[in-house]
């Protein structure tokens, strides 16, 4: 299924690290290499595993014992009382080659002190491969790729800090439905200004960046998160859509290029400036030192029109196209609306009377 700027979960796998992602995934509970894994820091043997090409590790390889054999957490076990590394095929399907010494470049630079973190911080600055070393004493399992660091955590303090991430997204989306229908309420009666748009957009990224956060934390859970992966599905629903629209609705000017470069411009955005209307309205094309109380702003339709149900994303962009504004949609008779392309008598209904149910919502009773 092919994904569209503003998907909701598109864009939660977009704003974690490709690398880190693909890492913890690999090592994720209830996968067999973490069993493996488990097994050598009960043991208490440590241990070193690459996982990579052959062709692009191999240079760095002395000596060891050649075995090409399927992967199995037992035989990873047995391997690993072997002082050397274990190296992986990519997918961690077979163990290639056991009790192998590496040597990676010595002038790389390298911050840690053990013998075995040292060489796996080398050589993944040199080679684009996964190094797990897993501590003899201190029963830690260090990631390393492409010259980052990760220290993985036990599961009950994953849990424990996802389950508090979870809490906190729901406050943030508590409060964004509440600024959205204030929006929406003074969209149809005309009075919209630019900080109103500006406080959506504002709730809805601090409600991506926190969902991106849990979204790591559920994925280094692997098997141990599903329900507050399916919490999380139902938390952020409609958001990212949602905030594209509003770009869509207000940005100056309006072209998909210039919409993925906004969303690309707010994700990238420092927590301090996300706080700054100013550098929020310039983002959209206004004015930095733009009163944003005082300037009145018209949306186009995108955000109300996607609210309406069954309502395709291209029939949209004709509505919109067609009529300019929401006050012209709103305002459109069912045969105006009926002579858009892709429409028709049925549709045209349906969109008069979303339009209708949208501009009756009263926000005390929604939000007591």
């Amino acid at each position: 299924m092919a994904s569209h700027v503003g998907d909701d979960l598109h864009e939660l796998e977009a704003r974690l690290d490709p690398r880190l992602l693909r890492a913890l995934d690999t090592v994720a509970p209830g996968t067999a290499l973490r069993e493996g894994i488990d097994n050598i820091i009960h043991s208490r043997t440590g241990g070193l595993i690459v996982i990579g090409e052959l062709d692009d590790i191999s240079f760095l390889f002395s000596g060891g014992i050649k075995l090409d054999i399927d992967y199995t957490p037992g035989l990873l076990y047995q391997v690993a009382k072997m002082d050397g590394a274990i190296v992986l095929d990519p997918g961690a399907n077979t163990i290639c080659w056991a009790n192998v010494q590496l040597m990676p470049d010595p002038t790389i630079l390298s911050m840690e002190t053990g013998t075995r973190h040292r060489t796996a911080e080398r050589v993944s600055k040199q080679t684009k491969a996964l190094l797990i070393a897993i501590s003899q004493r201190r029963d830690v399992v260090s990631l390393y790729v492409e010259g980052m660091k990760y220290i993985l955590q036990d599961i009950p303090t994953v849990l424990s800090k996802a389950n508090q991430g979870l809490a906190t997204l729901e406050k943030y989306r508590a409060r964004l439905d509440q600024v959205s229908a204030r929006l929406t309420s003074v969209e149809f009666l005309g009075g919209c200004t630019l900080h109103d748009v500006l406080s959506v957009i504002q709730r809805a990224e601090l409600v991506t960046r926190m969902a991106a956060e849990v979204e790591r934390y559920i994925i280094e859970l692997g098997t141990e998160g599903r329900l507050i992966e399916m919490q999380l599905e139902e938390t952020v629903v409609g958001v990212m859509s949602d905030r594209a629209a509003l770009v869509r609705d207000y940005s100056v000017p309006e072209s998909e290029e210039r919409l993925e470069r906004t969303l690309a411009e707010l994700a990238a955005l420092p927590h301090q400036e996300l706080l700054d209307f100013g550098c929020l309205a310039e983002l959209l094309g206004y004015d930095r030192k733009t009163s944003t109380v005082d300037l009145a702003v018209s949306p186009r339709g995108y955000r109300a029109l996607s609210r309406i149900p069954r309502l395709p994303r291209l029939v949209v962009q004709k509505i919109v196209h067609r009529f300019g504004d929401l006050d012209a949609v709103v305002n459109a008779t069912e045969g105006e609306l009926e002579s858009v392309d892709g429409v028709g008598r049925a549709r045209a209904r349906e969109i008069r009377e979303g339009l209708r149910t949208l501009q009756e919502v009263d926000i005390i009773d929604r939000y007591p």
